[in-house]
């Protein structure tokens, strides 16, 4: 169990899955009053869904916070968290079978947090995942799964591990080269993308590749990328 911290403990989890299912692991994270992490812990979980992973995250979580002290848990899974807030009860009712008359996807897990739960006062808040600026808590939660499941070794500040790196979506060779847009600033197509920023968290690009924290973005009509996807969907 994690020492009391006030009134109210603030906390992220997530999962990850690399090939959903494909490995996989979870972590949870655990702030001080200033919501600066200063308990987390991560596990690998072999071969598995992101949806067995979110919900272990937060299986672990619960069982290792003191049910006596009011939680704030912040998940950018909607899944696992209406598995627990909407769904849960009425497949309970059921039998454990969803409104379609199937059996409940990952009962087990969903049975345990349904236990760690009862009687403890549990709020849960939805955070955007891979946002510019995002959620402090969720990001490190996001890295510390990310690099579970990819090294399949546990890790937490228990264990006295690093905080967890950055988990790039894609390989660097992958990544279109950026000098084009440099070395042409103020022509035509290259006007707008010369307005970029170096990302403060990780995040992924319109065009379905990833970007690393500390790499150079920009602002396109759907959110923030690569500076050449922007060019791209202005021109």
């Amino acid at each position: 169990m994690i020492e009391r911290m006030g009134e109210r403990v603030v906390a992220a989890c997530d999962g990850a899955s690399k090939g959903n299912p494909g490995p996989a692991g979870w972590a949870w994270v655990v702030a001080d009053a200033s919501e600066t992490p200063v308990r987390w812990e991560a596990g690998p979980l072999g071969r598995a869904t992101n949806n067995i992973a979110e919900l272990t995250a937060l299986e672990r979580l619960l069982a290792s916070t003191d049910p006596g002290v009011p939680l704030e848990v912040r998940m950018d899974s909607q899944y696992a968290m209406k598995a627990v807030t909407t769904w849960l009860p009425g497949w309970k009712r059921n039998g454990w079978k969803t409104s379609a008359g199937k059996p409940v996807a990952n009962r087990e897990l969903v049975v345990r947090i349904d236990e760690l739960l009862t009687g403890r006062s549990v709020d849960f808040r939805y955070v955007p995942a891979h946002q510019v600026d995002g959620d402090r808590l969720n990001d490190f939660a996001d890295r510390a799964a990310s690099r579970a499941a990819v090294v399949q070794e546990p890790a937490g500040s228990d264990l006295g591990s690093p905080e967890p790196p950055p988990a790039p979506d894609a390989p660097a060779a992958a990544r279109a080269p950026r000098k084009k847009a440099g070395a042409t600033r103020g022509g035509g197509r290259s006007g707008g993308a010369a307005r970029t920023i170096k990302a403060k968290f990780p995040g992924r690009c319109l065009c379905g590749r990833g970007y690393a924290a500390g790499e150079s973005i920009a602002k396109n009509d759907q959110g923030w990328g690569h500076p050449e996807c922007r060019t791209a969907a202005a021109g």
